[in-house]
């Protein structure tokens, strides 16, 4: 008890400046959701990683003070299940999964800046923090819940969520109707959140832009349109003893998901987060139960919430029974952490699901990067082109005005307009809709190259300046690329970028404007060879 008393007291003292505390117009705060450790990550944990990655690295480069939060949630009956399967103790089988993830981070290459497990003492800190408030407000209630309870999904669900199905051997199974996971009926004294009181503040946040894409604030809204009931926060130690005990009160364990929503509290500049990127099936969890948790403690509310569609395989949902489970390290091992990384943002969803394919992915590495964007830079930049670095930022001053070629006026007009273009789509976190424009835009400019012929010009006296110029709006084409790349591809965009002289300094979204970047003198053209290697050839899937 004493020990107890002592936590309270600690976690008020460490987490008391929260409600004060907002997120200002140059702080960027990215939260990911925390990986549950039942299993080993997989391409969807990849998805979501890097999508995350990319939005705090676009903050990154206009000049943000950014901050993105990973983690993962070890607590709950499906871990206390999956540990006793494997015949490990929880913690140690929680650590053996939670080390996965993080390679799995380190291997996409992302820019992780707070990592929480669940089980540490800090994360239980904030729990605590977060129920103490509940209680202190009076939105915490002990008394009976019966209700439908999925293991899978570590959630309760009415009688109008759930449906009879046929399993596999034939038999009736009731199942979430959302999930369709397995559910079974359960009757025991729990304590309560008063959730029902937080419906139309809720809808009044909702009805806003927070949410993302429309389809799923359509869901969210028809959610809370169709009332709430008060929501189950404890389950009996008895039965769930993998977790964190009610404080003052051991015979019950706090439910898993306030647990883990807890992790996104944080007491600095950064608080409440910007953009909170989850799967699609969680989404219940984060714009409802989540935001009616913060307005019952008096914290201020997410900004946006980006729920992302998820990824099948031959039509059907992954699953390690149907043998169509990708591993992402292989995957990341073959053809690079940046061309998985293009692969997921390319042609992942935000909206609907998407197809994922090795095929597909080799398609898009060899036409895609291989081709528009590698072929292209390799050919300006090869000795024998003669290309002239040292003139570009004369030229892109006189183009900017006007185009003095009408050959040019179309890639000019392109190159012009795409940066505006590619900031509302990356703004809106539609980095793979910004990705077809800016392959659209480097298509172009292989049509120009070829149209052009500065291989001609490079051997006719007296076309140096037609040629520079011509080098000139391909090369830029391949600078705004790389640099609009970078949130995507930071490692092979950052070698591109060297390869085009553009110096460190030139590189932040203010640069991404058509002319401006380029070095005025001191580029050895000795200095440019070796970007026909940046993209290998890769033969085969693996």
């Amino acid at each position: 008890m004493l020990y107890r008393a002592r936590l309270l007291s600690r976690a008020g003292r460490v987490l008391r400046g929260f409600a004060t505390k907002a997120a200002s117009h140059n702080q960027l705060y990215v939260t990911q959701p925390i990986f549950y450790v039942n299993a080993k990550p997989h391409i969807g944990h990849f998805y979501t990683v890097v999508l995350a990655d990319t939005i705090k690295r676009f903050g990154d480069l206009t000049g943000k003070e950014t901050r993105l939060s990973a983690g993962t949630d070890e607590h709950g009956m499906k871990i206390q299940q999956a540990a006793m399967r494997a015949r490990k103790e929880p913690l140690a089988f929680c650590t053996e999964n939670s080390d996965q993830f993080r390679a799995l981070m380190k291997a996409a290459n992302a820019s992780i800046t707070d990592f929480t497990r669940t089980t540490s003492p800090e994360h239980h800190e904030k729990v605590v923090y977060l129920w103490k408030r509940l209680v202190d407000n009076g939105l915490i209630y002990k008394g009976s819940h019966a209700g439908w309870y999925a293991v899978s999904d570590e959630a309760f669900y009415t009688s109008g969520q759930v449906e009879e199905r046929t399993s596999a051997d034939g038999s009736p199974v009731m199942v979430a109707k959302e999930s369709g996971q397995p559910v079974e009926w359960i009757e025991e004294e729990n304590y309560m959140f008063r959730l029902s009181r937080f419906r139309e503040q809720l809808l009044g946040w909702a009805s806003g832009d927070v949410i993302y894409p429309e389809a799923r604030r359509n869901e969210v809204l028809a959610w809370l349109r169709a009332g709430l009931e008060d929501l189950s926060v404890s389950r009996p130690s008895k039965r769930q003893r993998w977790g964190i005990r009610v404080p003052n009160d051991p015979d019950h364990t706090i439910y898993v998901w306030v647990d883990a929503l807890a992790n996104y509290l944080r007491q600095d500049k950064f608080f409440p987060p910007d953009t909170q990127v989850v799967g699609k099936d969680i989404l219940r969890f984060h714009a409802v139960y989540w935001p009616a948790m913060l307005l019952a403690a008096q914290l201020p509310l997410p900004r946006r919430i980006l729920a992302h569609a998820h990824w099948t395989m031959g039509a059907h949902k992954m699953s390690k029974s149907r043998g169509n489970v990708v591993d992402p390290f292989a995957a990341i091992d073959h053809f690079g952490a940046d061309a998985m990384r293009y692969y997921v943002i390319r042609n992942g969803g935000i909206a609907d699901d998407r197809d994922f394919s090795l095929d597909e992915v080799l398609v898009r590495y060899r036409k895609d990067l291989g081709g528009q964007l590698g072929n292209l830079a390799a050919r300006c930049l090869s000795q024998n082109m003669g290309v002239d670095l040292n003139c570009f930022a004369a030229i892109g001053e006189a183009q900017s005005r006007n185009a003095d070629n009408s050959a040019d006026a179309e890639i000019r007009e392109a190159l012009v307009s795409l940066p505006a273009h590619i900031s509302r789509l990356y703004e809106m976190g539609e980095f793979g809709r910004g990705m077809v424009h800016i392959f659209d835009t480097l298509a172009l400019a292989n049509r120009y190259i070829t149209q052009a012929e500065p291989w001609h010009l490079a051997k006719q006296p007296g076309s140096n300046a037609r040629l520079q110029t011509v080098l000139f709006y391909v090369l830029e084409a391949v600078r705004l690329s790389a640099l609009m790349l970078q949130p995507i591809m930071p490692q092979k965009s950052s070698i591109l970028l060297d390869h085009l002289a553009v110096a460190a300094s030139e590189r932040s979204w203010d640069h991404v404007q058509f002319g401006k970047g380029w070095p005025s003198t001191g580029v050895d053209r000795r200095s440019l060879d070796g970007v026909a290697g940046l993209f290998p050839k890769i033969h085969s899937p693996i």
